[in-house]
């Protein structure tokens, strides 16, 4: 059976990124495994990043968005008018071909929602174009928990009923939460449920780790932490400054490679304490060598934003300090190989009694659980990429 698809995302390689790594990834797997013809529609740019800058696979078609400048208004309108122009091409491609929309730049579910829900034929037959959303970061909601709108406005009301208007034919989600929460963004409390496939952002199936110890891991037997990645609004920069007052150099070391609205604040403070090694980038392929990762979410952006840097702790067999709720899918997914720093609680007096009640054996345990996970997170994987497979036939 011929086999098309189409993937939607601002974001693709060699461009850095967590869910262009993430898209390029699936469709290494459908054309490999499947003989899948993958055709990718995304927006050129180098953006910060915090992924590895991969060789692209499947057929580009890159767009130049409309707007490339600092100014954060015309570069939230110039998101906007992308999300159109990205579905826009995507239908031009081929149209009866699979679609596949993920959720940057923000908004790009309302035009899906907009311009793809064909709906089902009066006879009950298929629609004659299938699509699919791979829900990671979800808007309009963030920009509500990020200040930008009021949740009771009329523009905001009105994009939300238009972006949950038209269900997708299947739905991809970062973890059961946040299916949950959809499942009744698009159908409220009826039985209605989508078709939906659980693929947690973080494990890239095609990744492997080096053996030989990077520059910055020495061999003095202490127990390396590290943030790793984007600390923008979603993130809690108090518990990481809470952290670097409070971690002892002598048994401890950290390992800062940040970027987003909130690194430099952090980066600033870090340079007054010793025992902390500040990078440009770890690469994925490095992270194995981290003992422990540090990952926030504030708790008003729970399902909203999942961080993916978590999920790829535990892929590298590495144990996870989290700040965030317990109704996060991280937390749901990776408790066993983690421990909860809660945001409602004081955050330094928490940080100092983890730290002084951290053992090797605690460590130890930590990250052979992570490693357990870590199989079922491959294996779960696996089983998503078949059925997404299945949807695209």
């Amino acid at each position: 059976m011929s086999r098309k698809v189409i993937i939607v995302n601002r974001h693709y390689p060699p461009n850095p990124g967590i869910t262009g790594e993430s898209a390029w990834d699936l469709a290494k797997y459908l054309i490999e495994k499947h003989q899948t013809e993958v055709h990718i529609v995304n927006i050129e740019g180098n953006d910060d990043g915090g992924g590895a800058k991969r060789e692209p696979v499947g057929k580009l078609h890159t767009l130049q968005t409309i707007y490339d400048g600092k100014s954060k208004i015309l570069k939230q309108l110039a998101g906007f008018l992308d999300g159109f122009l990205l579905i826009r091409k995507a239908k031009s491609i081929d149209k009866k071909a699979t679609i596949i929309v993920m959720t940057s730049p923000p908004l790009l579910p309302f035009w899906a929602s907009m311009l793809l829900s064909n709906g089902t034929p009066p006879d009950g037959t298929p629609p004659e174009r299938k699509w699919a959303l791979w829900s990671m970061d979800l808007f309009p909601e963030a920009f509500v928990a990020i200040g930008m709108i009021a949740e009771k406005s009329a523009v905001y009301q009105w994009f939300l009923k238009k972006t949950y208007k038209n269900a997708p034919n299947k739905l991809i989600a970062l973890g059961r939460k946040q299916a949950e929460v959809l499942e009744e963004k698009y159908y409220g409390k009826s039985i209605n449920k989508l078709d939906t496939t659980i693929l947690p952002c973080g494990v890239i199936f095609h990744q492997t780790y080096e053996s030989q110890l990077p520059e910055w891991r020495k061999a003095d037997n202490k127990i390396y932490f590290g943030y790793c990645g984007n600390l923008n609004d979603a993130h809690n920069e108090g518990f990481l400054i809470e952290f670097i007052k409070a971690f002892d150099p002598e048994k401890h070391h950290l390992v800062l490679a940040l970027y987003g609205k909130k690194a430099q604040n952090v980066l600033e403070f870090a340079k007054n304490y010793e025992g902390i090694t500040v990078l440009s980038n770890v690469p994925r392929s490095q992270l194995n060598f981290l003992d422990v990762h540090l990952v926030s979410l504030l708790t008003k952006y729970t399902h909203l934003m999942i961080p993916s840097k978590a999920v790829s702790a535990v892929a590298a067999g590495g144990a996870i300090l989290f700040c965030g709720s317990q109704e996060s899918d991280n937390w749901d997914m990776l408790q066993k190989a983690a421990w909860l720093i809660r945001e409602d609680a004081d955050l330094g007096e928490q940080i100092r009694e983890y730290l002084k009640n951290l053992t090797a054996e605690d460590l130890a345990n930590k990250k052979q659980n992570a490693q357990k996970l870590n199989t079922d997170l491959q294996q779960n994987v696996l089983k998503a990429y078949e059925e997404i497979a299945d949807f695209v036939a």
